[in-house]
């Protein structure tokens, strides 16, 4: 039984696609069932070995290594004394190289391209690196961390997430898929009872709900930065029906198209109606001609907004994409400050600061 509180995270060790692993097999002639150990030859280093070991080839490449995000330009330099072809190497040298094409052309060629290893190989005949080197020089497979979107009060005995698969078309007309949530869409339980393992550990987090559940809170996710919210609606049920007195609970969410990646619609709309969510505001914003974002609700709202937060002492959490969410929402609660706060800008800004180092603007943002 997984322990974790509303607001944790949960980090999936995820496998790649087979099909990648055994094109990589085949493309260096290597038989994958072979059983090898690579040993650091630093006899200082307290790690004897860059993985698990001793392991086969087949393991590092399906568990270990990454090898579906394009290389970084130091392997793209380890692997061009391979390429038997002079013009291969000459490129893989310059893209590896600090002068100002070379960076361009790595920059096109193999990360807009999202060129993984196997299409380096494919699209470099003459690159044939022998395989010990290349499980050297590829990065590990690091753990993918998602926000939990169940509580534990609810349910104790599992963890929820919510996750976009992750699958597009490259520039070179590749089909690329996200690794972990393609690899956990495949992980049903059988139909004989029996259950998929899924390596995972749960990592805490300081996103989380007030300790009083009378205090309010303002809940910003759109798309799947709802996750965490979901637990948080649970838990505050969850509450009421034990006979606490629970705090007004606000949720702005937002997708593209009401009719077709509007997610946890039918709970959402439940909670409503049962009144553990006092407002459900939700921008759809390709539904008609002009976009509208959650930023846009929180300005339609805004007198109901500061009263929450200057009389209720409300806590804001903002969940979802950093680059641009996150940030317009921020400037949208500095506008909101100046305005019925009778700021300036750079007090509406202090404002805002102070209400995150007393934990009553809460962030779980990925980029």
């Amino acid at each position: 039984r997984a322990r974790y509180e509303s607001g944790d995270h949960v980090a999936v060790y995820p496998a790649n696609d087979s099909s990648l692993v055994n094109q990589i097999g085949e493309i260096l002639g290597t038989d994958l069932d072979t059983i090898m150990s690579l040993n650091n030859l630093d006899e200082e280093s307290n790690k004897k070995h860059p993985f698990p070991c001793p392991t086969s080839y087949r393991t590092a490449l399906t568990f270990y290594l990454d090898i579906t995000n394009p290389p970084r330009t130091n392997v793209l330099y380890e692997l061009a004394q391979y390429a038997t072809d002079s013009g291969e190497q000459e490129r893989l040298r310059k893209m590896a190289s600090s002068a100002p094409e070379g960076k361009a052309l790595y920059l096109s060629w193999v990360v807009e391209a999202r060129r993984n290893i196997l299409a380096i190989l494919q699209d470099m005949p003459s690159l044939r690196p022998p395989i010990d080197h290349l499980c050297e020089l590829l990065p590990r497979l690091q753990a993918r961390y998602y926000s939990i979107a169940s509580s534990s009060k609810v349910h104790p005995n599992s963890i929820h997430i919510c996750a976009v698969a992750v699958e597009y078309e490259t520039k070179t007309g590749r089909l690329n898929k996200g690794v972990a949530t393609n690899w956990l869409r495949s992980k049903v339980p059988k139909k004989n009872g029996t259950n998929s393992l899924v390596p995972m550990y749960v990592r805490k987090s300081q996103f989380r709900l007030p300790f009083k559940p009378s205090t309010p809170v303002i809940m910003i996710g759109p798309g799947t930065g709802i996750a965490p919210f979901i637990g948080f609606i649970q838990e505050r049920a969850w509450l009421k029906q034990q006979g606490k007195e629970v705090g007004d609970t606000v949720l702005y969410y937002g997708c593209r198209h009401e009719h077709e990646d509007y997610l946890y619609r039918e709970e959402l709309a439940r909670f409503q109606q049962e009144g553990v969510l006092s407002q459900l505001n939700v921008a759809f914003s390709r539904d008609q001609a002009e976009k509208v974002y959650v930023q846009h609700l929180l300005k339609k709202n805004k007198e109901n907004i500061w009263k929450l937060v200057n009389e209720g002492n409300a806590h804001i959490y903002v969940c979802g994409d950093a680059r641009n969410m996150a940030r317009d929402v921020q400037n949208t609660f500095y506008e909101i400050v100046a305005e019925f706060g009778s700021m300036s800008q750079p007090q509406a800004v202090d404002y805002v600061k102070k209400l995150m180092t007393k934990g009553r603007y809460s962030l779980d943002v990925w980029s």
